[in-house]
């Protein structure tokens, strides 16, 4: 989807506040194809804006904001409690002790894969919606610069890119390839938080699961992984070998034949 391209009703401006790079700035707006400010912008606007200032991006708009923050993961990232991330569970293999490669096809703001990285995978992220990028890109440079999790998002590498197109193309077969399309979307769901009703006006929920599970498919992973609603349908229809439910999502895991994924 391109945001920047007007698909989006909302207007959308990157501000420039204090504490930020201004040419950093530039490259951001000329990026999204989107107007640069620097004047105090009223709050009372009706478009989207992209803040960037000393403490980092942030989506706002609406009395709303949302700034990716990798370090509220911190508490999950502890051993004894990322041994019970229904996530890690799934994406583990037992016959897999030399490839540990998870894609992330579908990154969002990282945080799952920031789970995956702290269990030991090596994980490549795709995100293809070019502002849900540059707010993941921003978490990932401060998280990076941080000790305590410098050395987990050591072993991510992100890439603002289309998992459709980029999943057929990977020159080795991944371990596993993880999918979240966004849930779709109810009336009254107490399942999404309202500061990520920014995210739902830039990204619309995946109405091609069948492509998405293809794409996967064409990866030739050792198994995919795929975030659902507890009650959801299969993604593409396709009923998985056995899934992890929690209290409100359950992750399908389609098995593939043994020489995938090595």
């Amino acid at each position: 989807m391109n945001t920047a391209a007007g698909s989006n009703e909302r207007r959308l401006e990157v501000f420039c506040g204090d504490g930020a790079d201004i040419q950093e700035a530039e490259a951001l707006a000329a990026h999204l194809g989107v107007p640069l400010i620097t004047d105090i912008p009223d709050t009372e606007q009706a478009g989207l804006l992209l803040r960037m200032g000393a403490d980092g991006l942030a989506l706002t708009g609406g009395g709303l904001s949302l700034r990716a923050d990798l370090t509220r993961m911190l508490p999950r990232l502890r051993p004894a409690n990322l041994k019970q991330e229904l996530l890690v569970k799934a994406c583990k293999i037992k016959s897999c002790s030399v490839n540990k490669t998870v894609i992330d096809a579908t990154a969002g703001l990282g945080e799952d894969s920031l789970l995956l990285a702290a269990a030991g995978f090596s994980v490549r992220l795709f995100e293809s919606d070019p502002v849900i990028a540059a707010l993941l890109r921003d978490a990932l440079r401060r998280a990076g610069r941080l000790p305590e999790l410098s050395d987990i998002v050591g072993r991510m590498c992100f890439a603002e890119a289309d998992s459709l197109k980029m999943l057929p193309e990977l020159p080795e077969a991944p371990a596993v390839v993880f999918l979240d399309p966004m849930f779709p979307e109810r009336q009254k769901s107490a399942l999404v938080k309202k500061k990520f009703q920014l995210l739902q006006q830039l990204e619309r929920p995946c109405d091609d699961g069948e492509a998405l599970l293809q794409a996967a498919l064409a990866a030739r992973p050792g198994r995919i992984v795929i975030k659902r609603p507890l009650k959801g349908p299969f993604l593409g229809g396709i009923r998985p070998g056995y899934s992890l439910a929690g209290k409100a999502i359950r992750y399908d895991c389609i098995v593939l034949p043994e020489n995938m994924g090595s």
